[in-house]
């Protein structure tokens, strides 16, 4: 898919390492701490949790002195780029930027005083830090007259659902980005982020044809994880898969550390990012499964986390009607019968073993030819035969005893 073409602007330092954003970069995955900033130890020990997650950039809430203060050393303890979220008072920028931060980010409904924002912009500029122009519904409103400003600007954009709202964000967006633009500076993402799916579709559309700086993604207020994973994905994927956007964070009521891993397997998903790591492919099971496959995926993935870094791929499949032909392409697989498992190595069968063994063994596969890639002795994606499916009533131990009682009739294709 052909990107949006974009300003490019760098964040962090050698300490850190510099993630370029915009440009021809790889698309980045960001997440924000959960926790008081001011509470250094553990604001620490979650930048480093999200880092080892994969998190490209981590973003800190600095609404207090305490927090801003408390930068300096949580900077020093960490290796990922931090960005300053800073709301309502200029100030906290001001503090930020002092401290070394690596980027601030901004709220036009919050900090519109073109004094303070020049003043933020002035220390920026001096030591080379990025800012981000965040706009979103829950803080672009006009409350005190919102049905005047509804009539005003949602004639704008009337075709659209909800077009006064796209009308308030972008107004105000063009309106704060004349203060950047006036004092040359431009070094600057922007976003403009709803919890509508639809809506965030449309207003990132219309103003990636508006500005060429990078664009920040994301649906504000998503919900807990289970419902707010397909918020996003549906806005976020829709836009990436037409090129928009540089730079994302998935929000959820939830633990960060999935913000990152459904943001990485999104972009992996729409080949925007190099895999890190084994790609699991399971069956959505049926009657026909003979085996907990529920839990046999789950105990999979959680080992392969931990010990597979290569980008294999790795299928579960439950049964044989389906498994060889939608494991084709895979690396490593399974496929379950009764109460056993035939295991395949690009596409050559290695071993047929009862249900207890299949784990620990689909993990020894794993791990040899990891080995084995690192070594050069193979190559991901390149299947040495094509699987032969097995028989489903007599090699995975699931027929002879039943026919031999009678219970089952054999049945040979093509016979009549």
């Amino acid at each position: 898919m052909e990107r949006r073409k974009t300003r490019s602007l760098a964040i962090g330092n050698d300490r850190t390492g510099v993630i370029r954003v915009g440009g021809d970069a790889p698309i980045t995955v960001q997440t924000m701490t959960s926790g008081s900033t001011c509470d250094i130890d553990a604001c620490v020990a979650e930048i480093n949790r999200l880092a080892a997650a994969g998190a490209d950039i981590v973003r800190v809430a600095v609404p207090k002195r305490a927090d801003t203060e408390a930068l300096e050393e949580i900077l020093s303890q960490t290796r990922v780029p931090i960005v300053a979220d800073v709301h309502f008072h200029y100030q906290r920028a001001l503090e930020a930027v002092e401290s070394g931060v690596h980027k601030i980010r901004l709220n036009p409904g919050n900090i519109d005083d073109r004094d303070q924002v020049n003043a933020v912009i002035d220390a920026c500029a001096e030591r080379g830090i990025p800012i981000r122009v965040g706009v979103n519904e829950g803080s672009i409103i006009e409350r005190k007259d919102k049905q005047r400003r509804m009539e005003e600007l949602g004639k704008f954009f009337a075709d659209h659902r909800q077009g006064h709202l796209m009308a308030l964000m972008i107004a105000k967006l063009e309106e704060y980005m004349e203060i950047f633009e006036a004092k040359d500076f431009h070094d600057v993402c922007i976003s403009a982020k709803s919890m509508d799916a639809r809506l965030a579709i449309d207003t990132y559309r219309e103003i990636s044809k508006r500005f060429d700086y990078p664009l920040h993604l994301g649906v504000t207020h998503a919900g807990p994880r289970e419902t707010g994973s397909i918020r996003s994905v549906v806005a976020l994927g829709t836009l990436l898969a037409e090129g928009i956007g540089d730079t994302l964070r998935i929000s959820y009521a939830s633990d960060p550390v999935f913000e990152v891993e459904d943001g990485l397997e999104m972009l992996w998903s729409l080949g925007l990012r190099e895999r890190v790591g084994a790609e699991l492919i399971a069956c959505p099971t049926c009657g026909r499964i003979q085996v907990d496959l529920f839990r046999l995926v789950q105990d999979v993935r959680t080992k392969l986390a931990d010990d597979i870094e290569v980008p294999m791929k790795v299928a579960v499949m439950g049964c044989v009607v389906n498994g060889p032909g939608e494991a084709e392409g895979a690396d490593i697989a399974v496929f379950a019968g009764d109460r056993r498992g035939i295991i395949y190595v690009q596409g050559q069968r290695v071993a047929n073993v009862p249900e207890e063994e299949i784990l620990d063994r689909l993990l020894e596969e794993c791990r040899t030819f990891q080995q084995r890639v690192r070594s050069g002795d193979a190559k991901l994606g390149e299947k040495t035969v094509d699987i032969v499916p097995p028989d489903p009533i007599g090699e995975l131990g699931s027929g002879f005893d039943s026919i031999a009682q009678g219970k089952v009739e054999r049945v040979t294709v093509g016979e009549s």
